[in-house]
């Protein structure tokens, strides 16, 4: 291993494995509401993963929110890519205690080259 790889923290690994589990987009406030952790951890944490290629973001369209008759401000929707996945394996196979020390971060997967 890399001694430049990055760590997964154990945040990063909940919101990760979260977003992965069901196969669809989610809104950030869904995922601060499913994991328990706080706005000012999670939204950062998503930036930090649509920088890495594990999640892609989309803006929720005037259509949507009309068909929804939700008034209030666009939510921006997330997704997981392929990349993300194999993260969100690593990440829950480093959590299941496989000769992984439970209290060291997850190393982050190789990132792709574009």
């Amino acid at each position: 291993m890399s001694r430049h790889m990055r760590r997964m923290t154990p945040q990063l690994a909940l919101v990760l494995r979260q977003a992965a589990a069901a196969g669809r987009e989610w809104y950030g406030r869904e995922l601060v509401e499913v994991t328990g952790l706080p706005d000012g951890t999670v939204y950062p944490i998503l930036a930090r993963m649509e920088q890495r290629g594990f999640i892609v973001s989309r803006w929720e369209t005037s259509d949507e929110r009309a068909s929804e008759r939700r008034g209030g401000a666009c939510r921006r929707y997330y997704r997981v890519t392929g990349a993300g996945l194999g993260a969100a394996a690593a990440a829950a196979e480093a959590a299941s205690g496989r000769g992984v020390d439970r209290t060291a971060p997850a190393p982050w997967p190789e990132q792709a080259a574009p």
